[in-house]
């Protein structure tokens, strides 16, 4: 095989299994897209002496890391001078923020996800305007995932109600009749103008994408209603229907917040996902992100269902949403994968930070309480996310016919001066490692990251051109001052909701 790979490193971890190997001087073979083989460095040299070899004795082979929750962005919010604020509030003031190039922030977001290891991201992305401009977005940030090389589920999606506080329509009108004059007129551009992309729109472009791409190698389609609260049933049942006639998959927002939580008895009359359920709309093919208020009635319908779960542990923490119930959705068997939200801790997007964030941030205090593992936070980021994805015997896994998504790991910083020859490799790695660490990332066999830098397009360069051009813009003073100036309203909008008495599933200390 002369045209075939050889990755070789002073481990390759298989997988986060107990059955996974965990090879020391071992190699992986690569064949064209996928692995050929797994085993140990001189056996496989010797068998295949005209391969090229990649990788050496001085790094780790791991399978790439999928990111199950994210929103692209070339410049974070915080950069953009939007401060982290309770949810409700933060959403408002991202009007605030200077208009940028979607393909541009797309590839500087790709850049980043391949420094860290990522070679699969589901992209969550909610365009507006008019049928015509939310295509336009759509084939612009679709274009450059193309020229990355990053694996992506685009999932994109549209609300149709509670576009500024929520709750039915009557919900809506009743807050804004509750603001002053000089406000409200504001308030009311919030909502849909009489040109934005409508349901029937949105399927009729979501067609021509599906299309267009159903044969992609690395891009599939998916759909993204935002949030229960702010897509109608009838429309979530839409989406349900055509994502089974795609064999697609769907990705909402749900009970991020404690005033999601609130959103679902108020307004649907039980538990949001238990009103999911009651719609018909969950299956191995819808997963939620973030799930941080979930009942344990709704944990046993997520189980049951086969819907799966994203846990964004950092973003939940800026934006004072809470901590989700991992250790219940591990016991109940539940598919969990682990997302950045494009608002990691550090602002950083560095999936093994966001690993040990979510692991300790679950270790509970008390002797023979559940409390995960090293190896329970590189599931969820490889077979988890392979599981969420319904491409568990493609992704995840080094292993034969697997795809060949694999990141190369720099061990000198890890293991300097010394590491135990009985050290376990993956509790090392998921404790120690950073997305600094990363040297090389392959996807479908192809090198798409080499020493740190995206092989397929400029980083820097497109940086430059995004610093340019947000350099230039105009600061939106105007909507900005708006912004600032209706938040309190809606702060008290939602603090006049009714909170029942909460029950948390960890405790950390006592009053008494």
């Amino acid at each position: 095989m002369t045209d075939s790979l050889l990755v070789r490193g002073r481990w390759v971890i298989a997988g986060p299994g107990p059955a996974d190997p965990v090879l020391s001087d071992g190699a992986v073979l690569v064949a064209g897209d996928r692995i050929r083989e797994v085993g140990d460095w001189r056996g496989l040299r010797e068998r295949h002496p005209g391969a090229t070899v990649l990788g050496s004795d001085s790094v780790a082979v791991l399978p790439g890391l999928i990111n199950a929750h994210h929103h692209s962005a070339g410049v974070t919010a915080l950069q953009h001078g939007v401060p982290d604020r309770l949810l409700e509030l933060w959403l408002l003031s991202l009007d605030s923020r200077r208009p940028t190039d979607i393909y541009l922030d797309t590839l500087l977001s790709a850049a980043r996800l391949l420094r860290s290891g990522v070679t699969t991201v589901v992209d969550v992305h909610g365009g507006g305007g008019t049928a015509d401009d939310y295509a336009d977005a759509m084939r612009r940030a679709l274009a450059a995932y193309d020229e990355a090389g990053l694996r992506v589920a685009f999932a994109a999606g549209i609300s149709d109600q509670s576009h500024l506080v929520w709750g039915p329509r009557g919900e809506e009108e009743r807050f804004l009749a509750s603001l002053p004059a000089e406000l409200r007129a504001y308030a009311e551009q919030q909502l849909p103008p009489p040109n934005a992309i409508d349901q029937d729109e949105y399927f009729a472009v979501m067609e021509t994408f599906w299309k267009t791409y159903r044969a992609h190698p690395r891009i599939d389609l998916w759909f993204a209603p935002p949030g229960p609260q702010w897509v109608s049933d009838g429309f979530m049942q839409r989406i349900a229907q055509q994502a089974e006639t795609y064999d697609t998959g769907i990705q909402t927002h749900l009970t991020e917040s404690l005033y999601e939580k609130l959103y679902g008895p108020k307004f649907l009359g039980r538990p949001t996902l238990l009103h999911l359920r009651n719609l018909g709309v969950l299956s191995p093919r819808f997963s939620i992100a973030h799930g941080v208020w979930l009942t344990e009635p709704e944990i046993e319908v997520l189980s049951e269902s086969g819907a799966a779960i994203s846990h964004n542990p950092g973003s939940n923490l800026r934006l004072r949403a809470g901590i989700a119930p991992l250790n219940a959705l591990l016991a109940s068997g539940s598919t969990v994968a682990l997302g950045m939200d494009g608002t990691t801790l550090d602002d950083d997007e560095d999936m093994f930070a966001e690993m040990r964030l979510a692991l300790r941030l679950h270790r509970t205090p008390q002797m023979k309480t559940a409390a995960p593992q090293p190896t329970d936070l590189f599931a969820m980021a490889t077979t988890g996310g392979a599981k969420l994805l319904r491409k568990e015997g493609l992704l995840g896994r080094l292993a034969p016919d697997h795809a060949a998504d694999i990141l190369l790991l720099d061990l000198e910083r890890l293991t300097w001066p010394w590491v135990a020859p009985e050290t376990d490799p993956r509790d090392l790695i998921l404790l120690r490692a950073r997305a600094s660490d990363v040297r090389t990332v392959l996807v479908g066999g192809e090198v798409m990251l080499q020493d740190g830098r995206p092989t397929r397009f400029d980083a820097e360069a497109a940086g430059r051109e995004l610093a340019a051009q947000l350099t230039v813009a105009p600061y939106p003073a105007e909507a900005a001052k708006r912004v600032e100036a209706l938040l309190p309203y809606i702060e008290a909008h939602y603090a006049a909701w009714e909170i029942p008495e909460l029950l948390p599933y960890i405790r950390y200390n006592s009053r008494r």
